[in-house]
């Protein structure tokens, strides 16, 4: 049986994983899979696709919190963490991470294809060693996080396919737009943190708003355009189409609400449009493909 002392062990090192997170990564590569697959999946590549995507993810995710320590313990919101708390150790995290990561590697390479494992290399790169520094550095650090951000649902339609193509690059450009309106919303929402912390997201660095509030309509507007792009092409059909554009206009009008009225109130409601907005997407697309 284990005992108290080991169960908090084990609670402290999922906490480093970032459950949440890993869950929202795996939701964007198996949509990424689903839509690179034959009419039916290759199930054994989905599970291998799948462990080792969560394996990186994971480790990559407890690596960056060995490395923004400092950070979580200057904010409200994760000074709880396990190494703010002193209940994991740095070195101890970078080992676990590291070997997560590794392993993941390992397993994608091995059971899927090299060019999956080499895009989740990239992804775990891109983040620890340029997004993260970045956070402390410019406002564009957002812009740089949204890469490996929407890099996931690209690794599983490579799983998949086994090659990049415009419909690849299609689902890298729908994630990548959502997370600027999405992050800039959670930055306005907890701005006193991030700015006692050092991190220099543009709502922390835009006092008033009008910045912020003009990226999150462009990006919108953009987003609701590439949205469209699956129908175009010929990957997805009519009603994702117009499931596409309703939904892009809806978040559309949050975007807005918060360039007009630039509270914290409508901020929390942009973020929540954000949250609704990707998995109905995602479902409309996926309910609606055209299999390759």
């Amino acid at each position: 049986m284990v005992g108290p002392s080991y169960a908090r062990r084990l609670l402290d090192y999922l906490e480093l994983t970032k459950p949440r997170l890993v869950l929202m990564v795996l939701m964007t590569t198996l949509v990424g899979f689903y839509m690179g697959s034959e009419v039916l999946p290759d199930y054994l590549a989905l599970v291998h696709t799948v462990l080792g995507t969560a394996l990186a993810a994971g480790g990559t995710l407890a690596l960056n919190q060995s490395l923004e320590g400092d950070i979580d313990a200057a904010m409200e919101r994760t000074r709880h963490r396990p190494i703010p708390e002193g209940r994991v150790q740095p070195l101890e995290c970078v080992l676990f991470g590291s070997v997560m990561v590794a392993a993941g590697l390992l397993l994608l390479m091995v059971a899927v294809n090299v060019l999956s494992a080499l895009l989740t290399a990239i992804i775990s790169v891109t983040y620890l060693f340029l997004y993260t520094p970045f956070k402390r550095k410019s406002s564009v650090c957002s812009l740089i996080g949204a890469v490996p951000g929407a890099l996931p649902p690209v690794v599983g339609w490579t799983a998949a396919q086994g090659t990049l193509g415009l419909e690849a690059a299609i689902l890298f450009g729908v994630l990548y737009l959502w997370q600027i309106p999405h992050n800039l919303a959670i930055a306005r929402l907890y701005r006193e943190d991030f700015l006692r912390a050092g991190i220099r997201f543009l709502p922390v660095l835009d006092v008033e708003g009008r910045s912020t509030g003009r990226q999150a309509i462009s990006h919108c507007l953009a987003l609701l355009v590439v949205s469209l792009m699956p129908t175009l092409t010929g990957f997805a059909g009519e009603i994702y189409y117009f499931a596409a554009m309703a939904l892009g206009a809806g978040f559309l009008v949050y975007a807005i609400r918060l360039a007009a009225l630039r509270s914290v109130t409508s901020a929390r409601h942009l973020l929540f449009a954000s949250l609704f907005y990707l998995p109905l997407l995602f479902v409309a697309m996926a309910l609606d493909r055209i299999p390759v």
